[in-house]
């Protein structure tokens, strides 16, 4: 009976241990997250520069007002597509400082090839 009852305590201390370290890293985590709003229509983007800070989170969020564009930016690693009417979220963390360029990979008409923007990540 005291063995059961050994055990048990021992499987709540592991529980809260374990709860503990998974609450360690928001608590502890002193960068919130960087929210940028990109619209896309019609061959641009805006805004058509992102600043960002190396080792910072954020979240790019990408809005199309006309058809289906593209977001890619081949330099961090980004993909995504674009749907009317929708909210489209990347999460990104650059581990890198430098000028990435972006642009639209989904062909949405004559001035398609103009859609582009930067992100320019700083230490």
């Amino acid at each position: 009976m005291r063995s059961i009852n050994r055990l048990r305590a021992v499987s709540v201390l592991a529980l809260l241990i374990l709860a503990a370290g998974a609450l360690v890293p928001v608590a502890w985590s002193d960068e919130p997250e960087t929210i940028v709003r990109v619209t896309a229509r019609k061959f641009e983007y805006s805004p058509n520069e992102i600043r960002l800070k190396r080792g910072v989170p954020a979240i790019i969020e990408l809005t199309s007002l006309d058809r289906l564009h593209g977001f890619d930016c081949p330099g961090l690693g980004l993909r995504t597509d674009i749907p009317p009417g929708k909210t489209t979220r990347l999460r990104v963390v650059p581990d890198k400082s430098g000028t990435f360029p972006f642009h639209c990979d989904v062909f949405c008409g004559e001035g398609h090839e103009d859609m582009t923007g930067t992100i320019i990540v700083t230490d």
